[in-house]
């Protein structure tokens, strides 16, 4: 419960300049990431699509642009799903505020799952995909676009000195929140370190699971299909 908290006073404390922040300290880079995972998930455009920890939107806009027009907004963050719905334009807008842990739905009613970014703030993991694995109808898929440490030990020494000392300081400037751009990189050191994602898919129920690396392999998309 203590990580729960955690991780829900730092995304409503730096909501408000998370797009900037994305999109700058990526470089640009995480629209075409969103963009692939998309293609991997080959997700049917009449499809209900739940976008989990959704952020301000992103990837339900991304999801959008493809020509997917079903899509439910989930978020623990309540500052996320005011900026979230002020994008309505450009997604359908509707939203719920949840844990991913407990979801709010009936078993086998979603048709797709995205999330970016996300799982290694959940503070149940396995919880988490038993949840998505009970919304989802048969046959459909959850699709996890996350970071991981490159496997290159040039790419690694770079990344781990980028994520370590050059985003905390970017990131706390234009957030005021110096600690929560500390968090975001940690956390992806050690989600990489402890957890196998396709493991506990399985041990969810999930029956194929693909992996894809992008980016030097400092990201990855992980489709898992009930």
């Amino acid at each position: 419960m203590d990580k729960k908290k955690k991780v829900r006073n730092i995304f409503e404390s730096i909501a408000f300049r998370y797009d900037i922040l994305n999109h700058l300290l990526s470089f640009g880079v995480d629209f075409y990431w969103r963009k692939k995972a998309i293609q991997f998930s080959k997700i049917k455009k009449d499809a209900l699509l739940l976008d989990v920890a959704c952020g301000t939107g992103d990837f339900s806009i991304r999801a959008r642009k493809d020509g997917i027009n079903n899509i439910i907004g989930a978020d623990f963050s309540f500052n996320m799903l005011k900026l979230y719905k002020e994008k309505s334009n450009l997604i359908d807008g509707r939203m719920v505020q949840m844990a991913a842990e407990h979801m709010p739905f009936k078993d086998n009613v979603i048709d797709n799952i995205i999330v970016a970014f996300g799982v290694r703030n959940f503070y149940d993991l396995q919880e988490g995909f038993n949840s998505f694995y009970r919304v989802l109808n048969n046959s459909g898929k959850a699709t996890i676009l996350e970071f991981r440490m490159p496997e290159s030990k040039f790419f690694k020494s770079f990344y781990k000195f980028y994520f370590k000392r050059v985003l905390p300081v970017v990131g706390g400037v234009v957030s005021g929140n110096k600690e929560a751009y500390k968090y975001l990189p940690a956390s992806v050191e050690e989600f990489d370190e402890k957890i196998i994602m396709p493991d506990l898919l399985r041990k969810s129920g999930f029956k194929k699971i693909n992996v894809y690396t992008l980016t030097f392999g400092i990201v990855q998309v992980v489709v898992a299909e009930k």
